[in-house]
């Protein structure tokens, strides 16, 4: 069996977050999506749940990390090609989100960073190979 991963993440505006997913390039699963929430396909594997704030509240006895002073979480995906990750980002900047870093070059990883718009952090990677040790 092959595990899969539900990150769940609280957003102010659940339709703007969903559009921005969505222009990414990543689907959505309408069975898991309703007013308080909304299941983001990213792979077969790796879905996101982006929840309103009262819904995410409802797991959780915590306060939501206020993401312009903090930091909760660094999501990073894995793409197939250096091209790919310079392509995400760019449509991530597009439809609302911000790029957090510059590109890195380590040689064997490129690496490059955005925030959506309810300033979630995610690194975009693409690994030509990995270091020996």
């Amino acid at each position: 069996m092959c595990t899969q991963v539900f990150i769940n993440l609280p957003v102010a505006d659940l339709p703007r977050s969903l559009a921005f997913f969505k222009a990414l390039g990543f689907s959505h699963n309408p069975q898991f999506t309703d007013d308080t929430a909304a299941c983001i396909v990213i792979s077969e594997h790796i879905h996101v749940m982006v929840l309103t704030h009262e819904k995410f509240l409802q797991f959780t006895s915590k306060s939501i990390c206020d993401t312009s002073k903090s930091i909760e979480v660094i999501n990073c995906l894995s793409c197939d090609s250096r091209a790919e990750v310079e392509d995400l980002v760019a449509k991530a900047a597009a439809a609302g989100g911000s790029i957090y870093a510059e590109p890195k070059d380590y040689g064997f990883m490129y690496q490059h960073s955005f925030a959506d718009p309810d300033g979630h952090c995610w690194e975009l990677v693409h690994m030509s190979a990995m270091p020996s040790a």
